[in-house]
C-alpha cells in the first residue's frame, strides 16, 4: 500500500465529504486507503462517511481527542506513507498526492513533508502554515492576546519570511496536513502523544522527528485548500482556550526548562480571562 491517508473527525458532515471525494481523485496511480475515525459525533457525520464503501470508519463512543484517534488509526493503517488530513481540507491538484510521495522517497532525510495551505481564493494562510518551535515569549502575547491588537507581532512565530517559491525545512507542520514515513513513526511506536488532547501534538511530533534525525519539510509548490478551522468553530471560545493552556504547558513542561512553564501557568488564568474580551469563534489566538 502506497499510502494511508488519515482524518479524524468530529461533526463533520458539512466537509468532509468533499475532503473524502478529493483524495480519491488526488489517489489515481496510487494505492491509497482512506481512514476515518470519528469522536462521537453528533450530526450525520458518521452516516455520510459511512455512504463511502471503500473508506474504513472507526466509530467512537466519546471524544477521544486528536492525538489517540490517529493513534488508532495508524494501528490499522498498511501504508508506507501517512498522510494525516484534517475534514476541513480540500485538494483540488489531482496529482499533488503523487508528486509529494515521489519527492519525499527522492529525500530520505525528511520525515515529515508539508504543503502550502491556502484559503478557497488561493491566498496562503500564515495562520494554518508551518510555525517555529513556541518560544515562552511567543506564547505570552498568545496568553495576553497581543496579536489582536498588534497584527505582525508573531511574524516570526508563523515563518512570515518564509520563502514561497521553494521548500525548505521548517520547525514544525500543522496536524492538518502531515505527510510522515511510516517507519519513522515505527520507531516512535506512535504517531502523537497521547497526552495531548488536542492542540500542541503536531508541534510535539515534529520536535521528536528532528530529535531521530530527519527533517520537517514545507513545499510550497504543493497546494490544499483548507476552510480554516470549521471543526474548532462549533466549540466555544472558552472551552478552546481552556484546552489550548492546557496542551500548551503540557509541551513546555516535556520540552523546556521548568521556569518556562512556570511563566505559563501563572500567566495561564489571565488567558481565560482575555478569551472572553476577544472572542474569535476558529482559533485560540
Amino acid at each position: 500500500m502506497d499510502l494511508s491517508v488519515i482524518t479524524v473527525s468530529f461533526n463533520n458532515q458539512e466537509h468532509i465529504g468533499a475532503q473524502l471525494r478529493s483524495v480519491k481523485s488526488a489517489s489515481k496511480n496510487l494505492t491509497v486507503e482512506q481512514i476515518v475515525v470519528d469522536n462521537a459525533s453528533q450530526d450525520k457525520t458518521v452516516d455520510l462517511v459511512s455512504e463511502f464503501s471503500d473508506v474504513k470508519l472507526i466509530k467512537n463512543s466519546t471524544n477521544l481527542g486528536f492525538a489517540v484517534a490517529n493513534n488508532l488509526a495508524l494501528k490499522k493503517a498498511t501504508g508506507d506513507y501517512i498522510l494525516f488530513l484534517n475534514p476541513d481540507m480540500e485538494i483540488f491538484e489531482t496529482d499533488i498526492l503523487v508528486k509529494m510521495l515521489e519527492y519525499i522517497k527522492n529525500h530520505p532525510q525528511i520525515g515529515i513533508l508539508t504543503c502550502r495551505l491556502t484559503d478557497q481564493n488561493g491566498r496562503t494562510n500564515l495562520g494554518a502554515g508551518p510555525r517555529r518551535f513556541p518560544r515562552v515569549l511567543d506564547q505570552i502575547l498568545v496568553i495576553l492576546k497581543l496579536p489582536h491588537l498588534f497584527k505582525n507581532i508573531l511574524n516570526k512565530y508563523y515563518y512570515a519570511d518564509l520563502d514561497q517559491n521553494n521548500p525548505q525545512a521548517v520547525d514544525s507542520a500543522r496536524g492538518a496536513f502531515m505527510l510522515v514515513r511510516r517507519e519513522l513513526l515505527d520507531k516512535l511506536g506512535r504517531a502523537f502523544d497521547e497526552r495531548f488532547f488536542v492542540w500542541f501534538e503536531d508541534v510535539d511530533l515534529c520536535r521528536s522527528v528532528w530529535q531521530l534525525g530527519y527533517e520537517v519539510v514545507y513545499h510550497p509548490a504543493f497546494v490544499c485548500v483548507d476552510w480554516v478551522g470549521r471543526s474548532f468553530a462549533q466549540i466555544p471560545p472558552y472551552q478552546k482556550q481552556k484546552q489550548f493552556l492546557n496542551s500548551q504547558l503540557k509541551y513546555f513542561k516535556k520540552w523546556e526548562p521548568i521556569y518556562k512553564w512556570f511563566w505559563l501557568w501563572l500567566l495561564s488564568p489571565i488567558g481565560l480571562v482575555m478569551v472572553m474580551i476577544f472572542k474569535k469563534n476558529n482559533q485560540p489566538l
